[in-house]
């Protein structure tokens, strides 16, 4: 196997088990704030309760996203150096951002919100939660502002001894992240809700804790139906919408569109063939992808026909199936999601075992949602690290072997194999002892 494969596999199972924390985080932030909200100025103790339980949780979820979050960091150097050589003037900018104006914040507030129940007034522990749920999105603004400019590049130019950037402001205010930060972050809360759900629905189930169950389902689905239906539109048709315009050889790939098109259909299912140029055994809507990207019935669509093969997405396949996954598993949720508010408005989701169930066995989903959107996003860009200015195959470390990178590969495999261990012993512990126990039960 090539340097580059290797380089580029560790990269990606290293950074897709890191943001396995972070979109539970950044998720779980904002229903905190709700909750101690409506504990602070309601008067309402299980809300209270309920926020106490939670930032618990989303304390070891934080631990441990830092914990695999900081080999990222070093990859830059190890494995991508030719990368941070042409780009570090940009890429480090907004990074380095990310660390003192967001990361400081929340974990300097998180200690607050952890211990501080007791020590400081209602409203300072409020606003802990608060400050909290700050710096996690605006940790998420930087993270995101920061791919949107590897997706499209702006503020900067290129110069004899790398990439030059001219205009931080237009680096933050870069036009891809109009819609990717929004979906990005939406994709968060549609997890943390799903998860709170679940939670809800499993003590429900078990028949425990049932007043903090009830609390949990309520804002877990009324959230996660919001942030879902937010996903699909308007965030998911615009982003879908600019990636025709800027990067059009990975729209095309995401459809599997191997030939321009008037009146274009939106493919429901399908197998690409890429050696003959055609989908296999297709379910199509027959013009609505012309509609959708164009909003004309019979608007052109451009195909991979149009673009030279050099620039094509490498593995139009994978990029076809995680993108169809992630809009499946959206739509999905966004129907169970809405099945789950119908109930709760009739008053019969208590007794509905079914559909606890089902509540109950989707929380790994939107985080495989999430996983398919990011490849989805990182796959359809390639052969591009820096769409339009540096390919993939220019930028990993030439110095570094494959057999080097296959050992630390070997050794993160190990490592975040016990990881997983520990964070399920944590977490199951907390589920075991509920919301209401001081953290030394059994």
């Amino acid at each position: 196997m090539s340097p580059e494969t290797l380089h580029r596999f560790q990269f990606a199972f290293t950074i897709t088990y890191h943001y396995l924390f972070p979109q539970l985080s950044m998720g779980l932030a904002l229903l905190i704030v709700a909750l101690k909200t409506r504990e602070r100025f309601w008067g309402d103790a299980e809300a209270g309760k309920a926020a106490e339980f939670w930032t618990k949780i989303f304390g070891i979820n934080f631990a441990f996203g830092v914990v695999t979050g900081i080999p990222m960091e070093f990859q830059f150097g190890t494995n991508w150096s030719r990368f941070s050589e042409a780009a570090g003037g940009v890429v480090g900018s907004t990074l380095a951002q990310e660390g003192v104006f967001a990361f400081i914040l929340e974990s300097s507030f998180l200690g607050l919100l952890v211990y501080g129940r007791k020590r400081i007034g209602p409203t300072l522990h409020w606003f802990s939660a608060v400050a909290v749920c700050l710096g996690a999105w605006i940790s998420g603004y930087f993270i995101t502002v920061t791919n949107a400019w590897m997706q499209h590049p702006v503020g900067s130019h290129v110069a004899p001894g790398g990439i030059v950037l001219d205009s931080l402001g237009a680096v933050l205010l870069n036009p891809w992240e109009l819609w990717s930060y929004p979906h990005v972050m939406l994709g968060a809360c549609l997890t943390g809700a799903t998860v709170m759900a679940s939670v809800g629905a499993y003590y429900l189930l078990e028949r425990r804790h049932e007043d903090q169950a009830r609390l949990y389902l309520r804002l877990g689905v009324g959230a996660g139906l919001l942030a879902g239906l937010a996903l699909a539109f308007p965030t998911g048709d615009g982003l879908a919408r600019t990636l025709s315009q800027d990067q059009p050889a990975a729209f095309a790939g995401m459809e599997a569109l191997f030939h321009t098109q008037s009146g274009a259909p939106l493919a429901i299912i399908g197998q690409p063939d890429v050696q003959r140029q055609s989908l296999d055994n297709p379910i199509e809507l027959p013009h609505m992808l012309s509609f959708l990207t164009y909003r004309s019935w019979g608007a052109p669509v451009q195909g991979l026909d149009k673009i030279p093969t050099g620039q094509w997405p490498p593995d139009i396949p994978l990029l076809y199936y995680a993108y169809h996954m992630m809009v499946g598993l959206g739509t999905g949720l966004i129907a169970l999601m809405g099945l789950a508010a119908l109930a709760l408005w009739t008053g019969r989701l208590w007794g509905q075992r079914w559909l606890l169930w089902l509540i109950l066995l989707a929380a790994p989903f939107p985080y495989i949602a999430n996983t398919c959107g990011w490849l989805t996003s990182e796959t359809g860009r390639q052969p591009w690290i820096i769409y339009g200015l540096m390919r993939t195959d220019q930028a990993f470390s030439p110095q570094v072997s494959s057999g080097n990178v296959l050992f630390s590969l070997l050794g993160f495999l190990g490592l975040y194999s016990l990881l997983s261990l520990l964070f399920l012993a944590l977490i199951g512990g907390s589920l075991k002892r509920g919301p209401g126990s001081d953290g030394h039960g059994a």
